[in-house]
Formats: structure tokens, sequence, C-alpha cells
């Protein structure tokens, strides 16, 4: 498979695109103004314990406290234990996830309550595994984990696995060998799949530069006082050469002259057999528009994707869920509809695992594919499926298709989706995606009229309603005689002002005595 990396790079942002045979499937976005913090290593203080929950709120010195569930904290480290065989808490299975996306965030199951491990005021030193989400804090863990080029080092873990995404167990076992040989005892390494195929010699540079960066972390820690940022990881840019310059990677492109030139000095003092496949793109057309890459952002924010067949997928984003529904659209077969059904199907796996991949979506997904007859059927677009899941990075959970044609699945969240990086919340409709019609919010304002002309007075009161213009109208079309007649029994006067900057759904309404 061809690879190359894209990348546009400016002083608001910075965006890198991963292009497999000239397709985009993953895209990456870092605003200046607001970085990610996933990967930061900061020295925290427990302001709150929950044991309800189970979950302690920690300060890091950002606008939000980070959260602390229990299993996301190293009790080797934290009751001063000098191994986990004491406690009994078996490491989760390495096979369970890929070591490349799950680099910070490691639990061990235990059933040690929270409060009898931390307590508030204490100080300790915590990685952020996931970003701020909404109005959550960031994740944290106390497993820290240090990204290499070939390596993930996990100082607090004796552990040693290799990436789920080399395959064969010839290489694994001889990895681990190597690692065996050269790492520290009673310490943590996952071989990256950047390392497949690599000798002693290439994981001793990583090796050297991790050990000085954690000693130099533990300094930092004892000699700090208060809550601070002890380690900041690398920018989008030397993410990329570091997670994604893999050897299936034909060359990585930049626009900016600038960081062209700091990728190759980079690289040249830690990784010179990239440098002959870095490249400055110096067109005058934009880059992401040499390439088609503006095209498929703009189509990955639609509702909507049509399949080359004619029919389409639809995915909806909740805060519970991602549903994706199926559809044969404008495809109507030839003569058998089992054969219509099944074909569109099956081209909906294809564009449903590009969509995930491209729109970082994450979570727990529903797809809901066009009903099926037989089980024949349903089972080829089951393994077809798991395939084409099989090229995400990502992990993923997929169970079954049901009697009623639903797939449940879940694929591993860390960072914001495509919509949530590139888009925000509807301010008319403050992100439902609807509001009330005119007809109901004329019903409301004549029952809001009602309730005051029902109210007992001897003065005659004046109604005054604020109103938008699309509100006024239809209350001028519809409603004037029936507000004149409560005019004339009531003791009321009504008088409309016309805003077009008042929301359609709403009124303002106010009442005024005469005084006599």
């Amino acid at each position: 498979m061809q690879s190359q990396i894209i990348i546009n790079s400016s002083a608001r942002e910075i965006r890198v695109a991963l292009m497999e045979n000239d397709q985009l499937v993953e895209l990456f976005i870092e605003h200046q103004a607001h970085k990610g913090i996933v990967g930061n290593i900061y020295k925290g203080t427990v302001t709150k314990i929950l044991p309800g929950m189970q979950v302690a709120f920690v300060d890091i010195g950002l606008e939000k406290s980070g959260f602390l569930y229990v299993g996301d904290i190293d009790i080797l480290d934290s009751l001063d234990l000098e191994s986990h065989d004491e406690v009994r808490v078996p490491l989760s299975s390495p096979e369970e996830s890929d070591p490349d996306q799950d680099k910070s965030h490691r639990t061990l199951n235990h059933d040690i309550p929270i409060q009898e491990i931390l307590k508030e005021g204490q100080d300790i030193m915590v990685q952020v595994a996931k970003n701020p989400l909404g109005s959550k804090g960031p994740r944290i863990t106390t497993y820290i984990t240090l990204p290499g080029r070939y390596l993930v080092y996990m100082p607090t873990v004796n552990h040693v696995s290799v990436s789920r995404r080399i395959e064969d167990e010839e290489e694994k076992e001889r990895l681990k060998t190597v690692i065996g040989e050269i790492g520290n005892p009673r310490e943590g390494y996952i071989v990256r799949t950047a390392g497949q195929g690599c000798e002693k010699e290439d994981f001793l540079t990583d090796l050297t530069f991790l050990h000085c960066l954690w000693g130099t972390l533990k300094d930092k820690t004892s000699n700090e006082d208060g809550s601070n940022l002890l380690y900041e990881d690398l920018n989008l840019i030397f993410r990329s050469i570091r997670d994604l310059f893999t050897q299936d990677v034909q060359r990585l492109i930049l626009d900016s002259k600038s960081d062209y030139e700091k990728c190759l000095d980079f690289c040249k003092k830690f990784l010179p057999h990239l440098c002959g496949r870095i490249e400055h793109y110096s067109d005058p057309l934009p880059i992401f528009d040499f390439y088609g890459i503006e095209v498929e952002i703009n189509r990955a924010l639609d509702r909507k994707t049509w399949l080359k067949s004619g029919g389409y997928i639809a995915i909806d984003q909740t805060e519970a869920l991602v549903s994706i529904d199926v559809n044969t659209g404008k495809f109507v077969g030839h003569n058998d509809p089992e054969e219509t059904i099944l074909t569109t199907n099956l081209e909906a796996v294809r564009e449903i695992v590009y969509q995930l991949r491209l729109r970082n979506i994450g979570g727990i997904i529903i797809v809901d594919f066009i009903d099926m007859a037989k089980e024949e059927s349903k089972e080829r677009v089951w393994t077809a499926l798991n395939n084409a899941l099989k090229s995400d990075r990502s992990r993923t959970r997929i169970l079954k298709i049901s009697e009623i044609g639903l797939v449940e699945m879940t694929r591993k969240r860390v960072r914001e989706n495509l919509v949530q990086t590139l888009c925000e919340p509807c301010s008319y409709c403050e992100g439902e995606g609807y509001i009330k019609s005119t007809t109901t919010t004329c019903n409301e304002i004549i029952r809001s009229v009602q309730k005051i002309a029902g109210s007992p007075s001897t003065r005659k009161r004046f109604v005054t309603l604020e109103v938008h213009p699309q509100i006024y109208d239809l209350m001028f079309e519809e409603e004037t005689s029936f507000m004149e007649e409560l005019e004339q029994n009531h003791a009321l006067e009504v008088t409309f002002q016309v805003n077009p900057k008042i929301h359609r759904a709403k009124y303002r309404i106010s009442v005024n005595e005469e005084l006599q």
C-alpha cells in the first residue's frame, strides 16, 4: 500500500493528512491557540476523592481538574510496594489493544478502594490520557508511558509486549528477546509497529533517550512545588514523524520551508534514514488543494455520504452514541431484491470504515444495515466489516449482526472527532438540530396573553410583546380577530414590537397597568 504524509503548516494551525493509495484516510489538526495535551506529564495535587464513584480529581494547573479512575492508578507506586504480585493485580493483556494507540492508558485490575490509595492534598505525577471533551476535564493516569520512535517505555510496569499490528509470531518473539536483553529489569517496554525488523542497535538510541528523560522527570517531581507541567509532548509535525512515518510511507511533504528545515534537522539527528523521503512543496496552489484533501474534508462534514452505486449512508452523532444508517437511495438493482440489498450493504461497509477513520469517530457506534433475509448475506457483511476494520489503527470491538440488521461496535476515542474539531454547535438551535415552529411559538404567546387576561384586575393592562418578524406576520394574518376579542373582553391593550434580532422561537412579554 502506497502511503504519504501531507502537512499544511501555518502560524494558526497545523494539519496533517495521511494518504493511502492517493486517498485521504486520516486527518490530524492542531490549532496553535488550543493545542492538545494528551501525552503531557504533570505534577498534580489531589483535590477531591469520590469513594462512591471511585474517582479522584487532581489539580494539574489547568482550567479543569483532571479526573483519575481507580483503575488508572499505579498502586505499586502509590502504596510503596515492591511488586505488583503482592496485591495480585494482573496487567491487561497486551493483545487487547494496540500499544501504538493506547500508550498513555494502562490499567491494572485490583480491588483496592481509591480512598486507601490516595489522600486529598497528596502530590502525584500524572499523564494525560484523553483531552478534555465538552464539560469534562482531561482523563489522567499515573501509569507513565514515554513514546520513542521504536519503543514505548513504561517505567512503572514490569511487562514487555509487541504491537498487535506486527502479526508474524517469530518476529514478535525475536523482538521480545532483544528488548529483554537490553531493557532494565522490572520495567516495561512495548515495541511499536515501526520497530518491526529492527536490530538491537536500533533500539539502543531510543532506550538511552527514554531512560534519561524518565530520570529528569523524577528529579523535577522532587524539586518543584505545586501543580505544574513536567513534560510536553512533541508538536503535531514531529509526532507525525515519530508515529506515522513507518516503512510503508513513501514520503512526507511539507509546505512550510521553516518546518521542512526543522524536520530535516530532527531526522538527521534521530532518524537519518528518513531524510531522503522528506520533501518541500513550493507550488503556489495550496498543498491540500493540490492533493484534493480540502474536498474530502468538506465531504466528511456532511451528514449524508453517497455511495457509487447510488445508495448512501447517513451519520448522526449524539452525546451517547453515533448512529449510521444505510439506505439504497437511488440504487434499484436489477432482478433480485436480496442481491440489491447485499450489494448496497457491502459497498456501505467500505465507506463506513473509511468515514470512521477520516472523521475519527469513537465511542459506541450503531450501524443500521438494510435488512437481509438470508443468514449467508448477514455473515458476508459482518465478515467484510471485520476485514475492513483491520486497517484501522484504533482499537475496535464489533458484535454480530442482530436479527433486525443492527451492528453494535465500539471504537477507541482519544481525541476530538473531526466535527468537534472544525465545527461548533449552531447558535440558533443550540445544537439540537431543530427549533419550535412559528405556529407553536404563536400558540405559546396566545396562552401567555390568556393567562394575563384571566388574572383579576380592576385596571386596564397594557401588554407589550417583543417578537421575531415571522411570528408577527403569522399573528397578524391568523390571530388578529382573537387578539381583538381578548382586548375587548378583558380590558387589555396588546402592542407588538418587531425585533429581527430576537430568536424566532423566543419572545419577551411585559405588562403595565393604567394608573388612576
